[in-house]
């Protein structure tokens, strides 16, 4: 008996770009490509900005944050590692290899309070906003 992946129907793209996007990265992944993007969640709060970055299997070790012109970079390695040689693999869907993505924040943020965490295969980047540099303003009309 053999196993083999369950597909009730094929996939239907939500939008032109999802279907691009799956079409390189399906393709990069079946002839052994070494990159991938993690999907990633952003939140606003009346205080913060938060990145959820979903990446299970990997260490706080293994990623990079950097802040640069406004831009934030998410980047680290997910390796794969085979702890039995005498596996048979039948169907490997997690991705592995290199990923970075980027994101253009907004000026009302406080680039020296950005934290950090990773708890339970989510890295948890909170973005404190800077409330001494409001980005709306009323204006009173005389």
């Amino acid at each position: 008996m053999s196993l083999i992946r369950y597909n009730t129907n094929e996939y239907v793209p939500a939008t032109f770009s999802s279907l691009i996007d799956r079409f390189f990265n399906d393709t990069l992944t079946r002839s052994g490509g070494s990159s991938f993007q993690p999907r990633v969640d952003i939140v606003e709060t009346d205080k913060a900005f938060e990145l959820h970055v979903a990446v299970p299997g990997m260490n706080k070790e293994d990623f990079q944050i950097e802040m640069k012109d406004n831009f934030l970079t998410v980047s680290g390695e997910r390796k794969f590692t085979s702890e039995q040689k005498d596996t048979n693999w039948h169907s490997i869907e997690t991705q592995y290899g290199n990923f970075s993505r980027s994101f253009s924040l907004p000026e009302n943020v406080d680039a020296a309070k950005i934290s950090a965490k990773y708890v339970n295969g989510i890295l948890e980047v909170s973005i404190p906003k800077d409330e001494k540099k409001a980005l709306k303003t009323t204006i009173k009309v005389n």
